[in-house]
């Protein structure tokens, strides 16, 4: 059974940094491209970053670009998001996806997610 289990979520003030994780198991994380997705309060998902199977390609939205980064172990099956300088519009519950393809991961599909993890960001 495919498991992604994502951590570090929880309240931070605007400007601060969170580390969230995303563990696997059930699979091997370097046969997968790994994103992150968040979901705000009243709107629909969105794409945050993407990292191919060996790290050599990420990729992430506008918004995040210059204060997220992506990055992965997959010695430990797990992927990590490092948020910097965090904004309130950042709350979201954020979570993890798993698929071959780092291009369709970007549509949003994907073959396996987390449940989530919130970040909460007061100003």
């Amino acid at each position: 059974q495919v498991q992604l289990v994502e951590s570090g979520g929880g309240l931070v003030q605007a400007g601060g940094s969170l580390r969230l994780s995303c563990a696997a198991s059930g699979l091997t994380v370097s046969n997968y491209a790994m994103g992150w997705f968040r979901q705000a309060p009243g709107k629909e998902r969105e794409f945050v970053a993407v990292i191919n199977w060996n790290g050599g390609f990420t990729y992430s939205t506008d918004s995040v670009q210059g204060r997220f980064s992506i990055s992965r172990d997959n010695a430990k099956n797990t992927v990590y998001l490092q948020m910097n300088s965090l904004k309130p519009e950042d709350t979201a519950l954020y979570y993890c996806a798993a698929t071959p393809s780092s291009s369709s991961l970007r549509r949003g599909d994907a073959n396996y997610w987390g449940q989530g993890t919130q970040v909460p960001v007061s100003s």
